[in-house]
């Protein structure tokens, strides 16, 4: 027993190391584990305090447990089935398929990651980057909802700091699960999105496996009453209009909608900029008829590190106003509760009319149209213009710009002048050549106020997508 025994010294080396990683699996890292599972509990019961909708338990289930659940799904093992014998292919095979799709949809939600850091980030970036204002929004009517029911925020999608200037805004009222679109789908921002509790979708995948997958996770959450954000348009507008609704989410929503059971509440929301930062980019993808874009790197990189500079030298002055409305949120219960019929067309149709009946008219859509429809024209005359415009939105209750007329002018005129989309000359206001290509774009976002009306907007989208 005392004996000196003789060995490679590589076969020490392994040997260490194998005790190594024993003592830590059995010894280190379950204390370990324990360590932040109590101190996630902790950040959870202190945030759900301050919450006026707490965090939901199905929000709070480890990746891996969401995962099995989902792919042992009853409908998805259906689908795995009769996917192998469409494509005649083993069961075990479609059934790894099954499961890459739903390690591809399912987030890990972190509720440390949301609440201390994203929630914080999407403040700064918003106020930073913009002056926010909040247009229409009945208090009252939203404190209201049903503190059981699961609340789906339907928006129209006009940027990428949709997702981070409603973050902000809502950050008292819960984490919100947002649908994320490929294009996030790079390391590391897929993994710092998932920890924000997104989960990815194929935008025109038109596999049936994969779409069993992606509805039967999307109505695990709605029945698990988790808040969710969706963008019914189904992408960034490419002309500035408010664009028909495409039914994909929503129509997972409604056709496992139970009306004896958890109700689900639709609370249209309008986001409207000054200053959209993909404008650009989003025209020429409109006018070039694809919307599958990328932005060149190097653009992008010139654009950030001209940005930083403006900030070190502090000639960075904001890009205008952004301006978020709340509609009149929708019972789904009331639209689909005893009715045998597939309703998702008018719940479409009819959110998206909510949604554009509230779109902020703001200063730079509201001169940019005024230029527009009367060219060349001088400052006063612009003034007058905006002037009698503002009545006309306040008499007809629509969201419309508080400041001065005159204030309104010129804080746009700046805006679009140092962009360089208008010239001053002499006494005259015109817009350049790139203006024409631009100024539209704005102008088309509260177009349908004075084109339609508020109550006719339904009947415009309908016309729009025929």
């Amino acid at each position: 027993m005392t004996q000196t025994v003789s060995m490679p010294l590589w076969v020490f080396v392994l040997i260490v190391l194998f005790a190594a990683v024993t003592f830590a699996s059995h010894f280190l890292f379950p204390s370990v584990r324990w360590f932040f599972r109590k101190r996630a509990e902790r950040v959870i019961a202190r945030v759900n305090q301050r919450l006026q909708r707490p965090i939901e338990p199905f929000k709070l289930a480890r990746r891996y447990d969401m995962i099995q659940r989902l792919i042992y799904d009853p409908a998805v093992t259906q689908a795995i089935v009769e996917h192998a014998r469409r494509q005649k292919i083993p069961e075990n095979v479609a059934f790894e398929q099954a499961r890459r799709y739903a390690r591809e949809i399912v987030p890990s939600f972190s509720a440390t990651a949301y609440f201390s850091f994203g929630i914080r980030l999407a403040r700064w970036l918003s106020k930073s980057l913009y002056r926010i204002k909040l247009g229409t929004l009945d208090r009252k009517r939203l404190s209201e909802i049903d503190p059981d029911a699961t609340v789906i925020f339907v928006m129209n999608h006009r940027s990428n700091m949709d997702y981070v200037l409603v973050t902000y805004l809502a950050a008292n009222a819960g984490a919100l699960s947002y649908a994320v679109g490929e294009w996030a789908r790079v390391w590391p921002l897929s993994a710092i999105i998932r920890a924000m509790g997104a989960y990815f979708i194929r935008r025109k995948s038109r596999g049936n496996l994969y779409r069993k997958v992606l509805a039967r996770y999307v109505q695990m959450a709605t029945r698990g009453g988790v808040s969710q954000a969706v963008f019914p348009e189904g992408g960034l507008s490419l002309d500035g209009k408010p664009a028909p609704p495409k039914k994909g989410l929503l129509s997972y929503i409604i056709e496992d909608f139970d009306p004896t059971q958890r109700d689900v509440i639709f609370v249209p929301v309008a986001l409207n900029y000054d200053r959209v930062l993909e404008d650009t980019f989003l025209i020429a993808a409109g006018q070039s008829g694809e919307r599958r874009f990328r932005p060149p790197l190097w653009n992008i990189l010139c654009r950030v590190s001209r940005h930083i500079w403006l900030r070190l030298t502090r000639r960075f002055h904001g890009f205008g106003t952004a301006s978020v409305s709340f509609g009149d949120p929708l019972r789904l219960s009331e639209v689909a509760g005893g009715k045998d019929t597939d309703v998702t067309d008018a719940v479409a149709a009819e959110l998206m009319r909510r949604i554009a009946a509230v779109i902020p008219v703001l200063g730079v859509p509201l001169v940019a149209r005024a230029l527009l429809g009367t060219g060349p024209t001088t400052i006063s005359a612009l003034e007058a213009e905006v002037h009698a415009t503002i009545n006309t939105l306040a008499t007809s209750h629509l969201p419309h710009p508080r400041r001065q007329p005159a204030t309104v002018v010129q804080d746009a005129i700046a805006h679009l002048k140092g962009r360089g989309l208008i010239e001053t000359l002499a006494s005259q206001v015109q817009i350049t050549d790139q203006g024409r290509t631009i100024l539209p774009y704005y102008a088309n976002s509260i177009q349908h106020h004075f084109d339609a009306g508020a109550e006719n907007t339904g009947s415009m989208l309908r016309s729009r997508g025929n």
